[in-house]
């Protein structure tokens, strides 16, 4: 609209040009490991969503980045949430539920990763079963899912590193040998394939992310995905409050409600007319998002190609200055993966290089970043729930992993900067 444009022209003149968080290249030799691939189109979204939206909640913009993000992704159904963290939470949640798992049933994770992948297991009443990784691609080693998988294994939940997923074609036929569901954390993947195919396509649902540092961002907010209709009605629930109303978007405007029984009698044991957007049967909380998330998000979606291919070749680029410069190792995808990557992952030979390169790249401000916890078990928050010890491999990725960025936002000189830090170091 010409309205939003003036003002931001108007914003622009006066702040002495566009606002940096909205550039959509990075020019200095500040090498921030992501950022937000914005331009004005972003901007002109959000403010026209507050200035003449409807809601200022979540309402008809995050109801229709939802269908959106379900089509591109070839999902039939998407709930948003406030955050990647929450996404994993109501979708546990909703899968607990709707598969009628009891407490104490298992769900199989790699021992290293993101706390949020581990703690919606927790606190559904579930137990987390480890395993140790590979460092061939730092996933969780395939060949010692089966020795964990137990009578009361209902899932493995795979979460890629850094978008790197390992052998779908093996944790499917895990799953159908034992009759177990296959649940990704999409959060650091959005846009991988396996086989031509979305990973997310394989699961029973999926979470994804939209924090800064991730693909697509809405600012903060996640996504909840699944072809199961019930899953994500029981996730769009938990996350609203717990209500049982599944309204969305403009349907809250109709007086009688989708349902055409808003104000009836909802509680069997009560003779008592209520309105449906009041009866709660789940465990409730407001995860919901910001309807201007929901704009912004459609246009990053329409960005989302340009974003994907940017990334994998500037992960391309950025190997290779690293791989003539430095005596480490790099993670590549194995075949049959199509990597949408989130970060460069780095493995060096002992301890003290990496403390070294860590160090040289910091005070040259290209920002590092720890493979997430490293062996989760090490942290106090989780130690209790297994022994540190028995799992080798991730005991060595604090002490010898970390990783880089290959956000969209960079440029040629970009490049050469870290070509030129990268060459001047001696490991």
């Amino acid at each position: 609209m010409k309205e939003i444009q003036d003002f931001i022209n108007q914003m622009s003149t006066k702040f002495g040009g566009v606002p940096k968080f909205i550039h959509a290249e990075n020019n200095s030799n500040n090498i921030y490991y992501s950022g937000p691939y914005f331009d004005d189109k972003e901007l002109s979204a959000m403010i026209e969503s507050i200035m003449f939206g409807n809601w200022f909640s979540s309402g008809e913009k995050v109801n229709i980045f939802e269908k959106e993000f379900s089509k591109k992704f070839k999902t039939a159904y998407s709930v948003m949430v406030n955050s990647g963290s929450s996404a994993n939470l109501a979708m546990i949640y909703a899968l607990k539920k709707y598969f009628n798992w009891k407490n104490n049933d298992e769900i199989i994770l790699s021992v290293v990763g993101f706390p949020t992948t581990l703690s919606p297991i927790i606190v559904n009443n579930l137990k987390p079963v480890f395993i140790d990784i590979e460092f061939d691609t730092l996933n969780f080693d395939l060949n010692k899912i089966e020795e964990k998988i137990t009578k009361l294994t209902r899932a493995i939940f795979v979460s890629p590193v850094l978008g790197n997923p390992p052998n779908f074609n093996k944790l499917i036929e895990l799953c159908k040998k034992h009759n177990i569901k296959l649940v990704l954390d999409n959060c650091d993947s959005l846009g991988s394939k396996w086989e031509g195919k979305y990973l997310n396509e394989y699961a029973v649902a999926s979470s994804c992310s939209f924090y800064p540092a991730h693909h697509i961002t809405t600012g903060e907010g996640g996504m909840v995905s699944s072809n199961n209709k019930e899953i994500i009605k029981i996730a769009r629930s938990m996350s609203s409050w717990g209500r049982d109303c599944t309204c969305v978007g403009i349907e809250n405007l109709l007086s009688n409600g989708t349902c055409n029984k808003r104000f009836s009698k909802w509680l069997p044991e009560q003779d008592i007319i209520i309105d449906h957007k009041y009866v709660f049967t789940n465990l409730g909380y407001n995860l919901k998002p910001l309807d201007l998330q929901g704009a912004i998000g459609s246009v990053q979606l329409s960005k989302f190609e340009e974003i994907f291919t940017k990334r994998v070749l500037h992960k391309n680029k950025i190997q290779q200055i690293l791989e003539n410069n430095l005596d480490i190792k790099i993670i590549n995808d194995i075949p049959g993966a199509i990597v949408s990557w989130f970060g460069i992952p780095i493995i060096c030979k002992t301890k003290e290089i990496k403390r070294k390169l860590v160090k040289e790249l910091e005070l040259n401000k290209i920002q590092t970043r720890n493979y997430f916890s490293g062996n989760i078990l090490l942290h106090s928050a989780y130690k209790h729930l297994d022994d540190w010890k028995l799992y080798p491999n991730a005991n060595k990725v604090l002490e010898n992993v970390f990783f880089i960025g290959c956000s969209p936002i960079y440029t040629q000189k970009n490049f050469d900067y870290i070509n030129k830090v990268t060459k001047e170091i001696i490991l």
